[in-house]
């Protein structure tokens, strides 16, 4: 791939998963609008991620069945229409509705993307095509509750997703006639597949696939922890004493833009073979994280700080998981991505319940408690696995090395 073109990639994963995430600073004004109570409103996230992962199912896996182009084309005009209909809710019910179709075409976007990039993308340069295609998915989320803050204050939280809308047009238009055909010989074998076999071949690599079960817990740990701070970061910020605005809280998103060295710094990485070593220290940053992401009552510096640090931790550890998982299956990006991302869901949806309920009872106090001990769960795990993965790490990088490389 070339430079520009995993850049437009990058650029349409950013604007695809930035749909995911601009509720989450909008949470206290959509509970005002429609009758939502504090410890409630975090379904209007978990509707998301409900979308999010019926898409995983239902929807990313066609990527190995169909044109990948004319599928992505279509997946984003229907995309622009869900968001139009966010805006105009008039009901709790078209609300959830509609959040139910912006997370299941914006993950679907975004993680089809991630997969035709793996597909184009040499083996050898396979983890920094996805670190860097990550890297604008952590762009577009950071940028997604900065952007809804301040398109809010100024025009309300309706305006947030048709302005989104209109970047969608935007990147309609970039997209058509740049988006490359994929590479057929990596392909050929799903094409024979019908779609309920396509389907049922993700519950074989479920099963299978020892490294996507033991990548998949950790990511659904770890989403989980980010999910718990970022769905209720906007309860205390916007409650005394700090009472800011809803374009300030977002702002704090543009902190973790940090995130994205980590990401492309960990997929050079897992292409070296030093995945389980980044693992490791991204998920004991996770775990410190909390200390200074504790001290919010006291300090908004300290807040910044842990930010950074969870942000860093998350993107590595993500790019690094797509990085093992994708090391074989060539012919399965499209599954191999839905299976993984699977385990996303689950951990954001939950995290999102578990979060301002948490603050509804104990307060941020709480809210950090809840993320700190399920850190720690993600670091247990991790050594625990480390074993498997060290030994499967070697056989891959022997086989890899021994082969001659492509001219």
């Amino acid at each position: 791939m070339t430079r520009a073109m995993v850049w437009l990639f990058a650029m349409a994963c950013g604007v695809s998963v930035a749909n995911v995430y601009y509720a989450q600073p909008l949470l206290d004004a959509l509970a005002a609008e429609f009758g939502f109570t504090q410890a409630a409103v975090g379904v209007v996230i978990t509707a998301t991620q409900v979308g999010s992962a019926l898409a995983l199912v239902l929807l990313v896996p066609l990527g190995d069945l169909l044109d990948r182009r004319r599928l992505t084309l279509v997946q984003l005009l229907l995309l622009l229409a869900a968001l139009i209909g966010v805006g105009l809710a008039s009901s709790p019910a078209l609300l959830l509705c509609g959040m139910l179709a912006v997370g299941m075409l914006g993950t679907a976007m975004t993680q089809g993307l991630i997969a035709y990039a793996a597909v184009l993308a040499a083996p050898e340069q396979r983890g920094r095509v996805v670190g860097t295609a990550q890297a604008g998915v952590v762009v577009g989320l950071l940028l997604a509750r900065t952007m809804a803050g301040l398109v809010a204050d100024i025009a309300g939280w309706r305006a947030v997703y048709f302005v989104s809308a209109a970047l969608a047009a935007l990147m309609l238009a970039l997209l058509q006639g740049r988006l490359p055909l994929r590479r057929l010989d990596q392909v050929a074998a799903a094409e024979r597949l019908s779609y309920p076999q396509l389907l049922g071949s993700m519950a074989l690599l479920l099963w299978r696939d020892r490294v996507l079960q033991i990548r998949g817990v950790i990511a659904m740990l770890m989403f989980a922890v980010f999910s718990i701070f970022w769905s209720a970061l906007v309860l205390p910020l916007r409650a005394p004493p700090y009472g800011l605005s809803h374009a300030a809280i977002g702002a704090f998103g543009l902190i973790g833009v940090v995130g994205t060295l980590g990401a492309a710094k960990a997929g050079k990485l897992a292409d070296k073979g030093r995945g389980q070593w980044t693992s490791g220290a991204a998920l004991t940053l996770l775990l410190l994280a909390w200390l200074p992401l504790a001290m919010l009552p006291y300090s908004l510096w300290t807040l910044a700080a842990g930010i950074v640090a969870l942000d860093l931790a998350a993107q590595a550890i993500h790019v690094t998981n797509q990085s093992m998982i994708f090391r074989a299956n060539t012919g399965s990006h499209s599954r191999l991505v839905a299976c993984y991302m699977i385990f996303y869901a689950v951990g954001s949806g939950a995290g999102a319940l578990l979060s301002t309920s948490a603050f509804a009872l104990w307060g941020w106090g709480g809210v950090c408690m809840l993320g700190a001990a399920v850190s720690l769960l993600a670091l247990l795990f991790w050594g625990w696995s480390a074993r498997y993965m060290s030994r499967y790490m070697s056989r891959y990088m022997s086989r890899y090395m021994s082969r001659p490389m492509p001219r």
